[in-house]
């Protein structure tokens, strides 16, 4: 007669074995369909980057392009962002009316400058990227200098 104590546990060794088998089974399948997967993802790479070589070679080359009109100011020196440009008016406290005063543009240029209809002519460019590094305290006393030679 066989011992209780090794057929309970030959009984849950073959239960234990089962159940594992079930779970190893599905994650073999999800493994198998993830190679598949990755296997026509490298070769659709591979067709990609080929199609890229060969249009790249049948590509005409580029005309070289056309130098820039430099202007007479010499304000292909500086750069220009509308957004800088606003973000600085805003650190300065000013309106656009005030800073198209100490450009010399009036407050409806700014906003056009601002919103990227329109892009500042040399000397207000050079006017503007003088502005960049002036403090609040300046900029306010070259407004008061240029307000009061306009009432004068």
């Amino acid at each position: 007669m066989p011992n209780i104590a090794s057929v309970l546990k030959a009984e849950i060794v073959r239960l234990a074995r089962k159940e594992v088998r079930s779970e190893v089974d599905s994650i073999r399948k999800a493994l198998a369909a993830a190679r598949a997967e990755s296997a026509a993802l490298k070769r659709r790479v591979s067709e990609l980057e080929r199609s890229v070589r060969q249009s790249a070679r049948a590509a005409p080359a580029r005309p070289p392009s056309p130098p820039a009109v430099e202007e007479a100011d010499g304000a292909d020196k500086f750069r220009f962002r509308a957004s800088g440009m606003a973000s600085n008016r805003k650190r300065l406290g000013l309106s656009a009316a005030d800073f198209g005063l100490l450009v010399g543009a009036s407050g409806q240029s700014v906003y056009a400058w601002e919103q990227g209809k329109a892009r500042p002519r040399g000397k207000n460019l050079a006017a503007i990227a003088a502005l960049r590094g002036v403090g609040k305290r300046e900029v306010v006393e070259r407004l008061a200098a240029l307000k009061s030679g306009e009432q004068s």
